[in-house]
């Protein structure tokens, strides 16, 4: 599975189709059962971390395209090198605000972040340095709100939803996105509570 992400990648990077015989020589798997399999995985490894999705272009020939499953354009901002997709990561931890009500305890953020392996002192193999990520990067581009907690001592920091991702993304598509990943985060990301899902529907 590894090897056929790294492949779908750098076709995204390189704005370039692909087909589904193509897709298929990527699994390396003689068993043929197994495809559909690897397939599943990797589409959803794709939606959850990269918030990315395969849209097939020409059904007849069964050829595809990596596109952007979200309206967040956080991958489309300049960069210093060719970073890899971040929306879905970005969703997650927007989705962990949506679960704590406006706003969520840095150290809530952290925790739930570690249980995936995503540490905030430790550099990830896909986001890089995680706290420059969510208090810096983020916060700069207008998708994160990092702000002191008032009167707190010793001091603490909360995570909101910032202007940009309230222009970008609604409550609903966070929740929309979430239902259609592997189950076996559900422990980690469970649905959105009502209480949010009423209050995108009645609006600002």
């Amino acid at each position: 599975m590894a090897n056929l992400l790294k492949f779908l990648l750098l076709k995204y990077h390189a704005k370039e189709l692909t087909s589904k015989p193509k897709i298929l020589d990527m699994t390396l798997t003689d068993n043929q059962d197994h495809i559909p399999v690897v397939f599943r995985k990797a589409t959803q490894c794709l939606q959850l971390v990269f918030g990315m999705a395969m849209k097939e272009v020409d059904p007849r020939e069964h050829i595809y395209i990596l596109v952007p499953t979200l309206g967040l354009t956080c991958d489309a901002m300049p960069s210093g090198g060719q970073s890899l997709p971040k929306a879905g990561f970005l969703v997650l931890v927007l989705s962990l605000i949506i679960q704590d009500g406006d706003f969520i305890p840095e150290e809530v953020v952290w925790e739930t972040l570690s249980r995936m392996g995503v540490c905030p002192r430790r550099k990830h193999s896909v986001f890089g340095e995680p706290r420059e990520l969510l208090t810096h990067v983020w916060v700069w581009e207008g998708y994160l709100e990092y702000r002191q907690v008032p009167d707190s001592d010793p001091v603490h920091y909360e995570f909101l939803w910032g202007p940009r991702a309230y222009a970008e993304i609604s409550k609903y598509q966070v929740t929309e996105c979430l239902l259609r990943v592997n189950e076996r985060f559900s422990r980690v990301f469970p649905p959105p509570s009502a209480e949010a899902v009423r209050e995108e529907e009645e609006g600002p």
